[in-house]
């Protein structure tokens, strides 16, 4: 009996230690999917919310009669403008690249020239309300209002820097939105709908808004994208430059093609 329970006592001892990583690697998964969510997941996401753009539908090889997709990816940009709008748009003009850049409408007062340089290179602009706060979280009523705000200074910019707005081949005006947080609900997506707007979010997202490590952030875009993908980084860091400076490189060697929501929903 005494060389039983100690056999017991034994074998509890040993399972001890995989039951507490066992423990651990479960509490991290969720945090780890959270952090590089598979692309199953995204696939799932966007099936589940049609009106949302999570990735770019490009064409399948089917589609275009056994000439292949082109490799292009969305880079979008969040929190312009700031102090370092330009240094990011000097980056993506070295690199041949394009970007579509959420304007926080609190930030533009003083900086409405830097929105006409972008606009003028051939970036685009997006809308992603007036403060940098969870969109959900302020009700429909005043993110409409700021919504409505924001559109407007866009459409001011296009007409003063002379550069007409992107539209769709049937000529509406493509109007991109982004939720602040990235949180979006039920009247959130009937109030965009009715706007004219369309929720983007994104399939690659290095957590840059909270992460200030540049090789780390390059490291994640450059092992999460794919063709299609909807790549999100920020503005208003000191650190994403130095991001974007390990990243573009790379990508234009994989034969990828870097642009704007709306160059990429073209080809799609």
């Amino acid at each position: 009996i005494l060389r039983s329970r100690h056999r017991r006592t034994r074998t509890l001892t040993m399972l001890l230690p995989l039951l507490v990583l066992l423990l651990i690697l479960l509490t991290l998964l969720p945090l780890y999917i959270i952090y590089r969510p598979p692309h199953a997941l995204i696939r799932s996401l966007a099936n589940k919310y049609p009106d949302t753009l999570w990735e770019i539908p490009l064409p399948t090889t089917k589609d275009t009669e056994g000439k292949g997709t082109e490799k292009v990816i969305a880079l979008t940009i969040d929190d312009a403008p700031s102090t370092y709008t330009l240094d990011i748009l000097h980056l993506l003009q070295q690199h041949d690249a394009r970007a579509t850049f959420f304007l926080i409408g609190s930030q533009i007062p003083g900086r409405e020239g830097i929105l006409h340089t972008l606009v003028k290179s051939g970036m685009e602009l997006g809308n992603h309300a007036m403060h940098d706060e969870p969109s959900v979280s302020i009700g429909e009523e005043v993110l409409e209002r700021e919504m409505l705000e924001v559109d407007g200074v866009i459409d001011r910019v296009y007409e003063e820097s002379g550069v007409k707005r992107p539209r769709y081949e049937d000529g509406a005006v493509k109007k991109w939105f982004r939720p602040g947080s990235g949180f979006f609900n039920g009247w959130m997506r009937g109030l965009v709908q009715r706007l004219g707007y369309k929720i983007v979010l994104g399939s690659v997202y290095p957590h840059d808004a909270q992460i200030g490590w540049a090789g780390v952030n390059a490291w994640h875009v450059r092992s999460m994208v794919r063709e299609g993908s909807i790549v999100v980084m920020h503005d208003r860091r000191s650190w994403t430059v130095e991001g974007l400076r390990r990243v573009l490189p790379v990508l234009k060697e994989r034969g990828y093609r870097v642009v704007s929501l709306g160059e990429a929903m073209e080809i799609a």
